[in-house]
């Protein structure tokens, strides 16, 4: 098998502002694995907050590239990186913060092994050339029944003005959006509380999430909570900060509504320290390696009284589509990242309308939106 990397910017239609962070755009690697003249396509996207910037994705990739060549064929390369945790297809514990007082993106031991981003990205190419060589698409491979997986997508509402918010809001109902999700965290907390308000009173019938994404001590969201579970939130993700799974759980069990962990549960060890003492799990394939390391979490907290969501890092269709084989598994499914796009370079698995549906075609089932061009 040969590997090629290709490097591009994907611009946001406009900067999304969360608790720690606004963003406008961000870059993505894509790889392109090759074998018996069918290819196979899987996306890494930059993120400060994991540590990655294009150049070390490229690092990264041309590395995996390389051990790419010691197999055959693409189904046994997906082998071994479920079977071999030497190799660097481990999904290896996501770089990130490791205690309170961590920086963001400070790196975790992850062995030697390449970052989950990448990895996911790796398995993404074998898993769309493998498809293509069984005339197969990703979910059957992944043992899915379902004919196509398909749910409705959550839509993220960045930190903006009530009036702002409520406008977006109602827009979004109108174009098909049964579930939004709102950021807070915001020095005042009465700030967040007049967005959701706001948001509520213009989508009156629309399932709401909250993502604080770390920003509020356990005092603070003890107070919160209840006021947001009055409006209607149904779940809230990640209200304290990472590195304190502990807070997290003991929150948990006194809140009014569904707690979810996020930056607190980056790979399976953390769903095993988690599991029946959160409501939930997000479970990101850029931080825990891949569909086949979602699947094992997934498996893990079933019957805990943990549920499993399933997020995303802004990222092409491309990036988000092997998340979307798996949506017949989540309670709660957010993988909106391709909708904040100026101009999404791949098509495939929906989104517009509220609702994404894994492809019928073999492989992942997305295609570049220009005719003939080249990943």
């Amino acid at each position: 098998m040969k590997s090629t990397l290709r490097t591009v910017r994907l611009q946001l239609t406009e900067p999304l502002r969360i608790s720690r962070s606004t963003m406008a755009a961000r870059d993505a690697v894509w790889l392109t694995v090759e074998h018996d003249g069918q290819r196979g396509h899987g996306e890494a996207v930059s993120s400060v907050y994991y540590g990655l910037d294009a150049p070390e994705l490229e690092r990264q990739l041309h590395a995996c590239g390389r051990w790419l060549t010691g197999f055959p064929d693409p189904e046994t390369a997906l082998d071994a990186l479920r079977d071999e945790p030497g190799r660097p297809g481990a999904a290896p514990g996501a770089a990130r913060s490791s205690g309170p007082g961590a920086a963001p993106g400070a790196a975790r031991s992850s062995g030697p092994g390449a970052a989950p981003g990448v990895m996911a990205a790796v398995e993404s190419a074998l898993l769309d050339l493998a498809g293509r060589r069984a005339g197969l698409p990703v979910h059957r491979l992944l043992g899915s029944a379902a004919a196509r997986p398909s749910a409705a997508t959550a839509r993220t509402i960045g930190i903006t003005r009530p009036d702002r918010a409520a406008a977006q809001a109602a827009a979004l109902v109108r174009a098909g959006f049964s579930v939004l999700k709102v950021k807070a965290g915001t020095p005042d907390p009465a700030d967040d509380l007049a967005r959701v308000r706001a948001v509520r009173a213009a989508a009156p019938g629309a399932r709401l999430l909250l993502d604080p994404n770390g920003a509020w001590g356990f005092a603070t969201a003890r107070h919160l909570l209840p006021q947001y579970a009055d409006l209607g939130v149904e779940a809230v993700e990640q209200p304290v900060p990472p590195g304190t799974p502990d807070e997290l759980a003991r929150l948990a069990e006194a809140s009014p509504l569904p707690v979810i962990a996020d930056e607190d549960a980056a790979d399976l060890a953390d769903a095993a320290r988690l599991a029946g003492r959160v409501h939930g799990i997000n479970v990101k394939l850029a931080k825990c390696g891949g569909a086949g390391a979602a699947l094992r979490i997934a498996e893990l907290v079933e019957g805990t009284g943990t549920a499993l969501m399933l997020g995303c890092l802004t990222a092409s269709t491309l990036g988000i589509a092997p998340a979307v084989h798996l949506v017949d598994r989540a309670r709660w499914v957010d993988l909106d990242g391709h909708l904040l796009l100026a101009d999404d370079p791949w098509t495939g698995i929906g989104g517009a309308d509220g609702t994404v549906t894994a492809p019928a075609g073999s492989g992942l089932g997305v295609r570049l939106r220009a005719a003939g061009a080249e990943a």
